[in-house]
């Protein structure tokens, strides 16, 4: 098995050992369906997901924890946003720096319903110029879709002005938390923000197959899909109220109160001493790649402007033979390629060739960071 793991922007590795006991207990000890019956495996099952819900309302700062409901993953939570807000004749604006799950739905969308969309052109270090979005506002813009970090350069985004101008003009805000959710302090309600989408299995340390949506009140959403609920079960009708309204079909018991357990190693850790020790890694990290030469690093240098995920390429060398030779040879798990995204790697300039990332959870060490730094100094020689 890997030696090194710093492939965390795609699934943090290893997890708190409470999430692992987490899910086990709930499939030896609880094992019913929340929701679904009145006996108590099912009554303790459905307290389980109770507990994850309030859990995230915790972390994120929301005050009625229905408004959160729970997805497989983050991307279907942003689908459920962009076909429910987005109809025939509206219009929506996007970053060049968004993952495909917001601009392959957008497409789709544009293909089939009469729905356009602009993307606002990031600079090639990543970085958003507010007055290209003000110049992409139309009269029917109805939503404006923001990653909160890119997945490729780690970038952080200014949501909080990008909420400003939407608020301005009584557009939706849909910010993408794939990235941050877990690593940074986030507030959606106190932003204005209408819909945060965000992914269990990276920085909140649940289990793949977890994630949700935060939907403001005031706000509607469609369901993605329609089915049982456990309530209001004699109605051909999808019930209105959340979050029943949005989780259809049997919920991920076990996935849940592994998240669960995951929110509550971050709020009894800190996510101020989480995101301190990732700047510790990702500062070291990039401060021994720019002592390299011919080692190109994408994305900001400045810390207060990123996270832990840092893209970079050896030249000579495609990204794909690097990842492979780091990962033969010094058992160090990296990612190679276009990380599915991208628009993001027009905008750095990499689309042809793609980018090594490494990026980083709590759980790893200034040790992890300088072993990838020698077994690139290596690299290079070969």
């Amino acid at each position: 098995m890997q030696d090194i793991y710093l492939d965390n922007g795609a699934t943090t590795f290893p997890k708190p050992e409470s999430v692992y006991r987490a899910v086990d207990h709930f499939n030896r000890e609880v094992g019913g369906s929340p929701g679904r019956s009145g006996h108590e495996r099912a009554l303790e099952a459905g307290r389980e997901v109770l507990r994850a819900r309030e859990a995230l309302a915790a972390l994120l700062g929301v005050a009625d924890a229905s408004r959160i409901i729970f997805t497989k993953n983050a991307t279907e939570a942003l689908n459920m946003v962009i076909r429910s807000v987005l109809k025939p004749g509206t219009h929506a604006i996007i970053t060049s720096l968004e993952h495909n799950a917001v601009w392959r739905p957008l497409e789709a969308l544009a293909e089939r319903n009469d729905v356009a969309y602009d993307i606002v052109q990031c600079e090639g270090d990543g970085s958003l110029d507010l007055v290209r979005m003000h110049e992409a506002l139309r009269p029917n813009t109805s939503l404006i879709a923001c990653i909160h970090a890119s997945n490729v350069t780690g970038n952080l985004l200014p949501i909080e002005e990008v909420a400003k101008i939407a608020c301005e003009r009584s557009i939706a805000v849909l910010v993408d938390a794939a990235q941050t959710a877990g690593r940074v302090e986030l507030r959606p309600e106190e932003l204005g923000i209408q819909y945060l989408a965000f992914t269990g299995h990276k920085e909140l340390f649940g289990p793949q197959g977890t994630g949700g949506l935060f939907i403001a009140p005031g706000t509607d959403i469609d369901p993605l899909h329609f089915g049982g609920t456990g309530s209001l079960s004699e109605s051909p009708k999808q019930p209105e109220f959340l979050p029943d309204r949005c989780e259809s079909g049997t919920t991920n018991g076990p996935g849940l109160a592994g998240l669960r357990a995951g929110i509550e190693f971050i709020l009894k850790t800190g996510v101020t001493q989480i995101r301190r020790h990732e700047e510790e890694l990702t500062t070291r990290l990039i401060e021994g790649l720019l002592a390299m030469d011919g080692l190109s690093v994408y994305g900001p240098h400045d810390w207060e402007k990123r996270v832990g995920i840092v893209s970079f390429n050896l030249d000579g060398l495609a990204s794909p033979e690097l990842a492979s030779l780091l990962n033969e040879r010094y058992h160090i798990a990296v990612r190679a390629g276009l990380h599915c995204a991208p628009l993001a790697h027009k905008t750095i300039g990499t689309l042809e060739e793609g980018t090594l990332r490494a990026s980083f959870s709590y759980f790893n060490t200034n040790e992890d960071v300088d072993n990838l730094l020698q077994a690139l100094r290596e690299a290079k020689k070969c």
